[in-house]
């Protein structure tokens, strides 16, 4: 059975969103501070957690980038705040998606339901990709650079082994969203440009002028192998 945290301090929507989610054959745990999720998140093993941006103690985007240090469990964010730049930022501190206040609970159940398919996309996957000094383990979702391990966040990583596994192809953000996000995505394509750049400050040397994700412009993205990128 998937663990699922919410972390709200509005017992209401605790109430109600644990409902659902029993309903759907989770089992939830509930906090209603960022402390409280902290040590929950250590604690026990989660396949998503539901957090709610405004805390009593602390920001929910605190939560997250401290969450972010030791796992990539999906994050679903949510938020009164409807503004693309608020989405933007939640994404690049590693949030997998954005949910608006007020919401309905069979929207939240239908993002859950996407989020964790699309995690499960890649459990059966156990091909390694070599790209020159980049490593990519489909089943394990580790990704090495020169050895050393880069933290991703789900998403990126998803994207990441989406764009190994067809160098040389190009990917418009459209299709991005579909493969990456899932067709049930309700934001903006341009969440696409978020996590490539937050992949390329990690992959590449110069993020400015990048190796091995390269935007072809008008159109979308597409991945170029070492020999390819040297030529």
């Amino acid at each position: 059975m998937s663990s699922i945290l919410i972390v709200d301090d509005e017992p209401q929507i605790l109430e109600i969103l644990s409902s659902y989610l029993r309903k759907e054959g989770y089992h939830v745990l509930t906090a209603s501070e960022g402390g409280e999720a902290l040590e929950i998140a250590e604690t026990y093993p989660l396949a998503l957690i539901i957090l709610d941006l405004m805390l009593p103690d602390r920001t929910g985007e605190d939560v997250c980038r401290e969450i972010r240090k030791t796992s990539r469990v999906p994050i679903l964010m949510l938020t009164a705040k409807s503004g693309e730049a608020d989405r933007i930022r939640g994404l690049e501190i590693g949030a997998d998606d954005y949910l608006v206040k007020p919401f309905s609970p069979r929207e939240l159940v239908a993002r859950v339901r996407a989020i964790l398919r699309r995690m499960g996309d890649y459990q059966s996957l156990s091909d390694l990709i070599e790209m020159g000094e980049l490593t990519v383990s489909l089943g394990e979702k580790r990704i090495l650079l020169r050895g050393k391990p880069v933290e991703t966040t789900p998403n990126e990583f998803r994207l990441l082994a989406t764009l190994v596994r067809y160098p040389g192809r190009t990917w418009t953000r459209d299709e991005l969203v579909e493969e990456v996000l899932g067709i049930d995505f309700f934001g903006s394509d341009r969440t696409i440009d978020t996590h490539i750049k937050n992949l390329r400050q990690k992959i590449e040397d110069d993020p400015r002028q990048p190796v091995f994700i390269k935007t072809v412009y008008g159109l979308g993205y597409r991945f170029d192998s070492p020999d390819k990128s040297r030529g």
